[in-house]
């Protein structure tokens, strides 16, 4: 039954999208046809127009695939619509110099920022209409939870702030009977498998495997390693094979030709806000305009990196390192601003010109509050193992507040699945992040679901 209810959510999902790209590949059509084709020196015949066309609609397409324009029922509706107005605005743009490079000239780009605003119309309304509908064909799913500590009461407050997709109805501990775990799962459409023993763990995915019951799991920093895993086919036995040095030669030089391309054509468009910014931080307080602190990046190696002072002169002068906050009474309002958009990490652009970091990559931490990570997560070295990057997966995926344990598994998992495609979908997703910012995890609080209580409540009275 679970197998045809996906199978029909995935026929809808696939529907949404096409009804979406058709509209909006129209739109473009009257458009061309109406404002353009005649405009430029050499008129296409039909054939032309055809390909001009689709190239739109192959645009839309990657566009939409990267912010996850497309994903129906899975990112909340106003993300969606964030995604969708960012991908459009991409696509028109992009299209809007193909047809001027076509027409040899820059044509007239009224039409298309009419269209645009039509197409955010449409898709916001498209957006509202089917997240409606799906989510009456498919309520949010009831789950159970069953954890091993407290930690879990941090995954059940995440998971509930989408209510609209996930309805933690209940808690059981792993100290409960086996069988009586058991039969708590089978009352439900998924399980949540949080911080519990490895060989238990096992023993409960087994269970739902058989059973065809959905499971959630928290992934362990070692599963991290093994989903990045290459398959060895050379016995008649399976053989994960763990590399465990993270990027390959040829990784490596990849992404450095890509770090110096990608940072000498952003730094053109970048130079005006980087002005802009210097200006008002001097205005503000007379201070230094840049600020320089010590971190670390591939295997240990110590460098400078440079950022837009944000903070007031002196802010360390107790010469105790301290996280910001995000309402650290520190930040100066200029530099509430330039943080609110990332704007602070512009100078890092040179930083990557020199080697010090990538594009994309975990982002660097000081030597001091590495060592201090370090005794409570030995782990927390790992992310060494490639360079220090401008964005990452962690801070797409993130936000603010998120802690260093689950910011540290986001950066493995960028480590262990990196490719120059997921490079460019960061990159992406940072416009988003930096247009849209997120909230944190305490603003969301006051979402959080009953059963926090009670897993905090078991754990208590276990005492």
């Amino acid at each position: 039954m679970n197998s045809k209810r996906d199978l029909y959510k995935r026929f809808i999902t696939f529907g949404s999208a096409m009804v979406l790209l058709g509209v909006l590949t129209a739109m473009f059509a009257f458009l061309w046809y109406r404002y353009y084709s005649d405009s430029i020196v050499l008129p296409y015949y039909r054939r032309g127009n055809w390909v001009l066309i689709g190239v739109y609609a192959m645009l839309i397409a990657v566009f939409f695939k990267a912010y996850g324009g497309f994903k129906l029922g899975y990112l909340k509706k106003t993300d969606m619509i964030y995604s969708q107005i960012i991908s459009m605005v991409c696509v028109n743009f992009t299209e809007y110099f193909v047809i001027s490079l076509v027409g040899r000239h820059f044509l007239d780009a009224s039409p298309m920022v009419i269209m645009t605003f039509a197409d955010f119309a449409f898709i916001s309304l498209w957006t509202m209409l089917t997240g409606k509908i799906y989510f009456m064909i498919y309520p949010p799913r009831k789950l159970i939870i069953l954890y091993g500590s407290h930690q879990a009461a941090a995954l059940v407050l995440k998971m509930s702030q989408r209510v609209d997709k996930y309805m933690i109805c209940e808690s059981v501990s792993i100290n409960e009977d086996p069988d009586v775990i058991k039969e708590q799962i089978l009352k439900y459409e998924g399980v949540i498998i949080c911080d519990i023993p490895a060989e238990l763990r096992n023993d409960y995915l087994k269970f739902c495997f058989e059973r065809s019951i959905r499971a959630y799991i928290a992934p362990k920093i070692s599963d991290i390693i093994v989903r990045g895993a290459d398959d060895i086919r050379l016995f008649d036995t399976p053989l994960l094979l763990c590399r465990n040095y993270g990027l390959d030669f040829e990784q490596r030089l990849i992404k450095r030709v890509f770090d110096i391309v990608f940072s000498l054509v952003v730094l053109v468009p970048a130079l005006p806000f980087m002005l802009i910014s210097a200006v008002a931080i001097k205005l503000y307080d007379g201070g230094p305009v840049l600020y320089k602190q010590k971190r670390l990046t591939i295997d240990h190696k110590e460098f400078y990196v440079y950022k837009f002072r944000s903070m007031i002169v002196d802010a360390e002068k107790d010469g105790k390192p301290r996280l910001a906050s995000e309402e650290d009474d520190r930040i100066t309002p200029v530099g509430k601003i330039l943080r609110k958009f990332r704007l602070d990490e512009f100078p890092q652009i040179f930083n990557i010109l020199r080697g010090d970091m990538s594009v994309v990559g975990p982002r660097p931490e000081r030597p001091e509050l590495t060592e201090e990570y370090k005794k409570e997560m030995p782990e927390f070295e790992y992310r060494l193992k490639v360079k220090a990057g401008l964005t990452g997966y962690a801070q797409v995926t993130g936000v603010y507040d998120t802690s260093p344990y689950d910011k540290l598994k986001m950066d493995l998992m960028y480590i262990e699945n990196f490719s120059v495609r997921m490079d460019l979908q960061i990159i992406l997703m940072t416009l988003k992040t930096m247009l849209f910012p997120g909230k944190t995890n305490a603003e969301t609080e006051e979402g959080i679901l009953p059963v926090q209580h009670q897993i905090n409540e078991k754990e208590e009275s276990s005492k």
